[in-house]
């Protein structure tokens, strides 16, 4: 019990508790407390733009191929549409197997669509944005305004650019590639320091939630958030954890292995708040950082696994819920759109509402002002969002790393089992053969 206490794990377990308790027993307390969450995520996302950087920078520079570079990313990106597509189709068949709107009779012209203007107004800039501003986009103004914007897809960019520059300078890139290794452990030990903060920011997530929406709100919800729970979970152990046996990976041991992260995002609905960490472990597991630094990031924006299930499963609840007649080409319309605009919702103020809204705005036959329905539970469905997106990434790397032979399985395997002597006879064994060599 001391160890458990003593680690990452077993403090966030008991802030959750804490935190539960202080929004049951002091509600107006716990509302209060919602700067802590967003303070703690406020200081992860602060550090990621130069965590990519780093990690990606180096990654190329040390595969030394570029067409190794390119070929990683090309998988990744087929590996995204494949399994996404898989994701949008299992939201729709979950929707007409178990009608969760059926019954509800909602009369639309009877919402009140106020609350819905700032989204309405936001997804139609994403609806009216084409292919061609959508690559706008992803150009940053400038080098500096890609890393105090945030967005991980711009940082992405010069970050590819920079790292593939390196590489062909060659040998006289050397000292750079080295200070940007060095920077790379340095931002890592600052983001140590800001983890250990976790129980924290968990602590005042959780009261902010059970403070404002009753202890009623980590129980039952109403079927649609019954319903999508239920499809991350057959998602992720099911279709993931088929594609991650293929691998020759177990998903019950992977998932317990990343069940500190886990935690942390069920705690704040935000699998940003754990990139770095992620793809850390990711990397001691036994996959190249080459790999890692460049499947996480890209996923994060064009891997939204979870979210495209909410997408498909929500416009047919709401079609349901105001009985809306569906027609065969309305549900190929919602899977192609849906498509499209999910690949957008990283970093949209919002962004499931925006996103969903976007989508239902381009499907006359669904009113758009059904997204009310959804709108107070937005915050609970966010957290198997969440959880499923960063489960479906980590996945995703674990598949490319397999394809690219840049995954030590032995090391993997002897990791996910815990078994911390055959890691450390391995490593031996792997640091005498290196001796050796030279």
């Amino acid at each position: 019990m001391q160890r458990i206490y003593k680690s990452l794990f077993g403090q966030v377990l008991i802030a959750l508790v804490l935190g539960i308790l202080v929004g049951v027993l002091y509600p107006s307390f716990g509302v209060s407390l919602k700067p802590v969450g967003d303070g703690f995520i406020k200081l992860i996302k602060m550090i990621i733009p130069m965590i990519v950087f780093c990690v990606v920078v180096h990654g190329i520079y040390g595969a030394g191929e570029l067409k190794k570079v390119g070929r990683v990313g090309l998988k990744a990106l087929v590996y995204f549409e494949v399994v996404t597509t898989i994701a949008l189709v299992l939201g729709l068949a979950l929707a007409f197997i178990f009608h969760p709107g059926e019954g509800m009779n909602i009369v639309p012209a009877s919402l009140d669509a106020s609350t819905l203007s700032t989204y309405v107004d936001n997804a139609n800039k994403v609806k009216s944005a084409g292919f061609a501003e959508f690559v706008m986009k992803l150009i940053p103004t400038t080098v500096v305004s890609a890393f105090t914007s945030g967005d991980v897809l711009q940082v992405l960019l010069f970050s590819l650019i920079f790292g593939c520059a390196l590489s062909l300078v060659g040998e006289k890139a050397r000292p750079i590639a080295n200070l940007i290794s060095s920077l790379s452990e340095v931002f890592f030990k600052c983001m140590s320091f800001i983890i250990k903060l976790a129980p924290l920011g968990v602590f005042g997530a959780i009261a902010f939630t059970v403070g404002k929406y009753g202890v009623g709100s980590l129980k039952q919800l109403g079927f649609l958030v019954i319903l999508f729970y239920g499809a991350v979970i057959i998602f992720v152990f099911g279709i993931l954890g088929g594609i991650l046996k293929a691998a020759g990976f177990n998903i019950f041991k992977f998932i317990k292995y990343l069940r500190e992260e886990l935690l942390v995002v069920l705690a704040t609905a935000s699998s940003d708040s754990v990139l770095p960490q992620v793809m850390k472990k990711l990397e001691y597991m036994g996959i190249k950082d080459t790999t890692v630094g460049l499947v996480i990031p890209t996923g994060y924006s064009f891997n939204l696994d979870a979210f495209s299930i909410y997408l498909t499963l929500a416009a047919v609840f709401i079609a349901q819920a105001t009985n809306t007649p569906l027609a065969f080409s309305d549900l190929l319309a919602i899977l192609a759109i849906a498509l499209v605009t999910s690949k957008g919702a990283h970093g949209v103020p919002g962004s499931a509402i925006v996103i969903l809204a976007a989508t239902l705005s381009a499907i006359p036959a669904i009113p758009v002002v059904g997204l009310v329905l959804v709108l107070s539970v937005d915050w609970f469905i966010g957290i198997a969002r969440a959880l499923g997106n960063l489960i479906g990434n980590c996945v995703a790397t674990v598949v490319v790393a397999s394809w690219e032979k840049d995954i030590d399985k032995t090391r993997a395997h002897a990791v996910l089992n815990g078994d911390t002597a055959a890691i450390a006879s391995y490593d031996l064994a792997n640091a005498k053969a290196e001796l050796a060599a030279v």
